[in-house]
């Protein structure tokens, strides 16, 4: 099984640093094991970065962390196949990847809430949606709820960071055919529950019982692992009815 050694490139998380005295010494133990394929990073604090210079830097440090390490282990005469870094918001940042092999960046394939509040996206670019229905009303608070919480949702509070200029909730809501509903945010969740508010004093919407609704997500990661797959659905934006499900992907879990 190839392994890989994990480099921190910004104090993050874990791994070692480039130049940390043990890291040839694990190269060796893993390529006497016959299984050293290359090193990893990830440049977690991109996602506290809120321009997009300070993006370029997290990006050329997760590329020169990277790097560094691996010519490190060459020149201690060990094969590095592989030089991985990846993060969504370096992957759109980095201007030069010289010495990498490869680029990992998991929420660039459906963007979210945390990722639009970078900057790294629009909403009109997020590609993954729960849909949830409308079951109930509470007006002498302000509430519509839905069957949709945080097993839904996943906890993940992400736009709630210092980072990020809105608190989104657990999400923004739209209608089936992906058209945003002003100031709709589901403010709430309880495990099954999902609860619907107005932003800023606007008025709450008329939504019957019965509604279906899409909720965008903070974190597509966390959202993602609650379920088992995905329903495919063609582009519908401005479109009356919902969107028609072309597929099923099934996820591959198991961690």
């Amino acid at each position: 099984l190839p392994a890989q050694i994990e480099i921190d490139c910004d104090g993050h998380r874990g791994g070692l640093r480039p130049d940390a005295p043990g890291l040839t010494g694990i190269g060796r133990i893993l390529h006497e094991a016959g299984c050293l394929d290359g090193v990893l990073t990830h440049a977690g604090e991109s996602y506290f970065a809120r321009t997009a210079e300070e993006q370029r830097e997290a990006a050329h440090a997760e590329r020169d962390a990277a790097v560094a390490a691996a010519e490190r282990l060459r020149a201690a005469g060990l094969p590095i196949a592989t030089v991985s870094v990846g993060s969504t918001p370096t992957a759109h940042a980095a201007d030069d990847l010289t010495g990498v092999t490869e680029l990992r960046a998991g929420n660039y394939v459906f963007f979210d809430l945390v990722m639009a509040g970078l900057g790294v996206c629009d909403l009109d670019d997020l590609a993954l949606s729960v849909v949830v229905t409308v079951i109930g009303h509470r007006p002498e608070y302000g509430w519509i709820v839905t069957d949709g919480g945080w097993t839904a949702m996943s906890r993940d509070r992400g736009t709630a960071t210092q980072a990020q200029d809105q608190d989104q909730g657990y999400g923004l809501v739209t209608d089936l055919s992906g058209t945003l509903i002003p100031n709709l945010v589901m403010t709430a969740a309880s495990q099954e529950h999902g609860t619907l508010t107005a932003r800023d004093g606007a008025e709450l919407p008329e939504l019957p019982i019965g509604t279906r609704l899409r909720v965008l997500p903070n974190h597509a990661c966390a959202t993602a692992a609650q379920h088992h797959g995905y329903h495919v659905v063609d582009s519908a934006h401005g479109r009356a009815a919902a969107p028609a499900v072309e597929a099923y992907w099934p996820r591959v879990t198991g961690w």
